[in-house]
């Protein structure tokens, strides 16, 4: 059985990570989602390229809802997720890992919810602990055995995107929190929060935001960055995924299951 999917970037999909490939085509009510599967030492886990095979897909009209529903009616539970970030905090420096236990929601136009009225109802979903706690205890446990150094714990800005924030835009969400700022996690960390998902994110610093840095903000310098860091990322989710294999309890996000009654 998949337990266990990653979300990331194209390039932290390495065919040779993986043993017994095999792609499916799951179908969701949104639509279908084309899904790697494979086995890592003897564990079945899926991949989706977050923003398609070719990275075609901007943040903004990622189809969120069916990548989520795709992999829960694949029988997966406990969700991986990468993304590129800017820092917001001088401690946060270019090159780190940051494990977000929290986010805040600057997205505009993206359908956050499974649940739209209708046939299906309306759900006011808890969001106290968005982050799972057990999955970042395995990514903790994943660095620590890797000699990696990981910052556990930092507010996610989601902004709408693709274009990068202004000067001023950073200025108030640091002000308000932020530690970091991306364009993925939300809704995707909602809407498995919905589905009574484990969902962690495991953001990569690339670059100080806009007004923080000394320079002006490129896709370039963006890109290197993560291209830098695809290797050690890859081997820490799937030293992450072996953990987190072996733990079953420690937490309660499938609670949000006693109050749902899931139609999808």
């Amino acid at each position: 059985m998949i337990k266990t999917a990653i979300i990331g970037g194209t390039g932290i999909y390495n065919p040779d990570a993986f043993e017994n490939r095999r792609e499916v085509l799951q179908e969701t009510r949104y639509g279908a989602v084309a899904i790697t599967i494979g086995t890592h030492q003897g564990i079945e886990l899926a991949f989706i390229p977050r923003h398609g095979s070719k990275h075609s897909v901007p943040p903004h009209l990622i189809n969120y809802q069916a990548n989520i529903l795709a992999l829960y009616k694949l029988g997966v539970r406990n969700i991986l997720a990468t993304a590129a970030v800017g820092s917001l905090n001088y401690d946060f420096r270019p090159g780190q890992f940051v494990l977000v236990d929290q986010f805040l929601d600057f997205t505009k136009s993206r359908p956050s919810t499974f649940y739209e009225g209708g046939d299906m109802g309306v759900v006011h979903c808890d969001m106290t602990v968005p982050y799972c706690p057990r999955l970042r205890s395995a990514l903790v446990q994943a660095a620590n055995n890797l000699n990696y150094t990981v910052i556990n714990g930092g507010v996610y800005v989601c902004t709408e995107g693709p274009r990068f924030e202004t000067a001023a835009e950073i200025s108030v969400y640091k002000l308000l929190g932020g530690d970091v700022v991306g364009m993925t996690s939300v809704p995707e960390v909602c809407l498995a929060r919905e589905l009574g998902m484990c969902y962690a994110t495991v953001a990569t610093i690339t670059n100080f935001a806009a007004g923080i840095s000394p320079t002006i903000l490129t896709h370039s310098e963006v890109y290197e960055v993560m291209k830098n860091n695809t290797s050690a990322v890859r081997k820490l989710l799937l030293e992450s995924a072996l953990h987190i294999e072996a733990q079953d309890t420690g937490c309660d996000c499938a609670r949000i299951l006693d109050e749902v009654k899931v139609k999808l």
